[in-house]
C-alpha cells in the first residue's frame, strides 16, 4: 500500500500507550476480527522485546456485545449491558495474540477525579508492567452514566498517557493521518505529516464524523494531543489498516501525523488539576477576585463569588468564570458543596462558621487546588480553540462530514 505520508523517524521512547479503535477490531459482522488486531500484536510483542513497555486503550467491547446480543438497543442501560457482556471476549482477543499475560483495568471518572484514586491507579499500572503484563486500560462503561463519563476513548487514552508517564501516545485510526481537507472529496486535500501546534485552523481541518461503531473521530484525536502535549508527551496518529506502516513503527519510523509536545509541561499535580473530570458545577466572581487570582496568585475567598451555578460536592472540580461571559479563568477542587457555597456568597472568612454553623476551609477553592488558563497556556483546551471559530461547542458529527474515523 502506497502511503501519501512520507516516513519519518519518531524519537527515542521508553513507555508508549497505544489506542485502537472499534474499527479495527470489527469483522464487519458485528464480532471482533484478528486481522488488524494481530498486527498490532505483533508490533506490541515487538516494543516488549526492545525492553519497552506498553499500555493499551482498547475499544471494542460494546461492538463484540452487540455481537453476542444484536437485538439490544441503544440506550444507556443497554450500552451497559453490550460493555459488560463485550469485555471478555475482547480481552480473550488480545490474550490469543499477545504472549504476555493481559491485565484489565477499567477506570471511571472518580478514578480521576480523586487523588488518592488517581494515584492508586498510576501505582497499580506501573506495577503491572513491572510484572511484565500487558495492561489493557477502558473506561468502567458498565457502571458511568452520561453525565459522568470519562468520553471517547482517545482522551481516555490521553489521561492514561498522562497517569503513567508516558513518552509517547499511539493512535491507531482507519486513515493514515489529518489531512488539510477531506482526502476522497477535496481535490486540494493535502497530508499533514507534522503538526508542529494545534491551532483553531488545525481542529478546523479535523471536523468530522464517527463511524457506525465509534464515538469519536479526527476531531477527538487531536483533542487527545492537546492534553498529552501539555504533559511532554508526544503523539503519533497512523493507520492501523496497513500493515506496512504499523510494522514500520517496530523501527521507530512513522508514515502519519506526528504531534510533538510543545510548550511549558506543567507540574504534575497541576497536569492532574487541569486534566481532572469536570462536575458541571460553576463559580462566577467579580472583578477583584478575578485580579487577585490572576495578578496576584491568590486563593478564592468567598468574598469574591458573586454566583453558584450547578450542583455539586465538596472537593468537585468546578470552572471559575467572570460575572459575565463564559470564558474560563481557572478550575480547581472546592472546599464547600454548592447549597452551602451559595449561603456564603460574599461573605467575609470570618462569616463563614457563623453562617453554616461549621467552616472547611477559609477559601472557597485554595491556591493550591486551582490551575489558571494562563498556567495551562501549554495546553489551551478545545472550548477556547471553539471559542476562536464560529459556534460556542464542537462541531456537528455526521458520517458525511470531514475526515471519517472511528473511535
Amino acid at each position: 500500500m502506497t502511503s501519501a505520508f512520507p516516513a519519518q523517524t519518531l524519537p527515542r521512547w521508553r513507555r508508549a500507550v497505544i489506542k485502537v479503535g472499534s474499527s479495527l477490531l470489527s469483522d464487519g459482522q458485528g464480532g471482533l476480527g484478528k486481522q488488524n488486531a494481530a498486527a498490532l500484536a505483533s508490533l506490541i510483542s515487538r516494543f516488549h522485546a526492545q525492553g519497552r513497555e506498553v499500555l493499551l486503550v482498547s475499544s471494542g467491547a460494546v461492538a463484540a456485545g452487540r455481537g453476542l446480543a444484536a437485538n439490544a438497543g441503544g440506550d444507556l442501560g443497554q450500552r451497559q449491558a453490550l460493555a459488560a457482556l463485550g469485555q471478555v471476549p475482547m480481552l480473550s482477543l488480545w490474550q490469543g495474540l499477545v504472549e504476555r499475560p493481559v491485565a484489565q483495568v477499567l477506570l471511571s471518572h472518580d478514578d480521576l477525579c480523586n487523588r488518592r484514586r488517581y494515584l492508586n491507579a498510576r501505582s497499580t499500572l506501573c506495577e503491572l508492567m513491572k510484572l511484565g503484563a500487558l495492561p489493557i486500560v477502558n473506561e468502567n462503561d458498565t457502571v458511568a452514566i452520561d453525565e459522568l463519563k470519562l468520553g471517547d476513548n482517545d482522551n481516555l487514552a490521553a489521561a492514561v498517557a498522562t497517569l503513567v508517564g508516558a513518552d509517547i501516545l499511539m493512535i491507531a485510526t482507519d486513515i493514515e493521518g489529518l489531512y488539510t481537507g477531506h482526502p476522497t472529496r477535496d481535490p486540494e486535500a493535502r497530508p499533514v505529516p507534522r503538526l508542529e501546534e494545534i491551532t483553531p485552523e488545525a481542529m478546523l481541518m479535523a471536523q468530522g464524523g464517527a463511524g457506525s461503531l465509534g464515538t469519536g473521530g479526527m476531531y477527538t484525536k487531536l483533542e487527545a494531543a492537546i492534553k498529552a502535549a501539555a504533559a511532554g508527551i508526544d503523539t503519533a496518529l497512523f493507520c492501523g489498516h496497513d500493515h506496512e506502516t504499523v510494522a514500520a513503527l517496530g523501527e521507530d519510523r512513522l508514515r502519519g501525523t506526528f504531534i510533538p509536545a510543545h510548550g511549558e509541561r506543567l507540574d504534575a499535580r497541576k497536569l492532574w488539576l487541569r486534566h481532572t473530570p469536570p462536575s458541571g458545577g460553576a463559580i462566577r466572581v467579580d472583578d477583584g477576585a478575578v485580579e487577585a487570582l490572576l495578578e496576584q496568585g491568590g486563593s478564592l475567598l468567598p468574598g469574591g463569588v458573586v454566583a453558584v451555578e450547578g450542583d455539586f460536592t465538596t472537593m468537585a472540580m468546578v470552572d471559575v468564570l467572570p460575572k459575565h461571559g463564559h470564558g474560563r479563568i481557572a478550575r480547581g477542587l472546592v472546599q464547600y458543596r454548592s447549597d452551602d457555597l451559595k449561603r456564603i456568597v460574599g461573605l467575609h472568612s470570618s462569616e463563614i462558621e457563623p453562617a453554616l454553623g461549621f467552616s472547611n476551609c477559609e477559601s472557597v477553592i485554595r491556591r493550591e487546588d486551582m490551575v489558571l488558563l494562563s498556567e495551562a497556556a501549554a495546553a489551551p483546551t478545545p472550548e477556547l480553540f471553539m471559542a476562536c471559530m464560529t459556534g460556542p461547542a464542537r462541531p456537528e458529527r455526521t458520517p458525511d462530514t470531514l475526515l471519517e474515523t472511528v473511535r
